[in-house]
């Protein structure tokens, strides 16, 4: 099992190069950021999370930019989006990032994509919220288009252009790894269609975890899919929880790190460290 640290990267925090660099040290496979573009002061939607929304979800930098200086930090690190809110960016926009930063980072890319919570937030980029999905949906299948074609063209409902040119083409082939984040009732239809992993946050899962893993891997089998693989969300750091979420055959385990400086995030990183060795 490989394990990875998600770290909202804001500009009070440890730098993303210096984290990435400690964490690549210490033998951590993977460094991971959310995103947010803004936060509402209206606060009408709930964060699942709790009550509070943490100050970290409106001080984040792109998460873009962030994973380059991480990248240009690094020789083997992997570098993901946890998760990247693909209907609050232009697709062919983030088609061309996505290529960018996974051809110039050598095929180092982790592509977390979710749906997203914050419906005034999308909703100040044009994205309803009740059709947040199936907007994913096109600009996923869109993106496919431009990442494995020379001329790429897509027609649908949300997304629609003719044939283009969009080059470079991402080092990753056909594409970077396309996680698919969320637990709702649909979540694993949009895995089986258009994703290549399922990426839950297990702290808000509790024992539900096994059995929701157990029901992807029949549903795949039942598609003809292989196994899917499955990267745990804000894992507990502990051997109790790792040890039968690697027994379970997860693929990857992610730690949670709070957005603060480095003299209390790399004390953090040497302990989580230990406990994966």
């Amino acid at each position: 099992m490989h394990y990875g640290i998600v770290m909202f990267s804001t500009h009070y925090a440890i730098r993303p190069d210096e984290l990435a660099r400690a964490v690549e040290s210490r033998g951590f496979e993977s460094l991971w950021v959310p995103e947010h573009t803004h936060i509402p002061v209206s606060r009408r939607s709930p964060w699942p999370g709790g009550p509070n929304l943490p100050q970290e979800y409106w001080h984040s930098y792109d998460p873009f930019v962030a994973l380059t200086m991480a990248a240009g930090a690094t020789t083997k690190l992997r570098l993901g989006t946890g998760i990247c809110l693909v209907i609050e960016r232009d697709p062919i926009t983030l088609a061309k990032e996505v290529a960018s930063l996974d051809h110039l980072s050598g095929g180092r890319f982790l592509f977390g994509i979710g749906g997203g919570w914050n419906a005034e937030e999308m909703e100040d980029h044009g994205t309803a919220f009740k059709t947040r999905f199936r907007r994913l949906r096109e600009q996923i299948l869109a993106m496919k288009e431009i990442w494995t074609k020379d001329e790429a063209e897509y027609h649908g409902q949300f997304v629609n252009f003719d044939r283009m040119w969009s080059f470079p083409k991402p080092a990753q082939r056909p594409h970077p790894p396309i996680l698919m984040g969320g637990d709702g009732p649909t979540t694993f239809d949009r895995v089986l269609e258009y994703a290549d992993a399922w990426m839950p946050v297990v702290g808000r899962m509790g024992s539900a975890f096994s059995d929701k893993m157990a029901t992807l891997q029949r549903r795949a089998k039942e598609v003809g899919r292989g196994p899917i693989p499955v990267s745990a969300f804000m894992v507990k750091p502990d051997r109790a929880v790792l040890d039968p979420l690697q027994a379970a055959g997860v693929e990857r385990a992610i730690f949670g790190v709070p957005s603060e400086t480095s003299d209390k995030v790399l004390p953090l990183l040497d302990a989580y460290a230990k406990l994966i060795h």
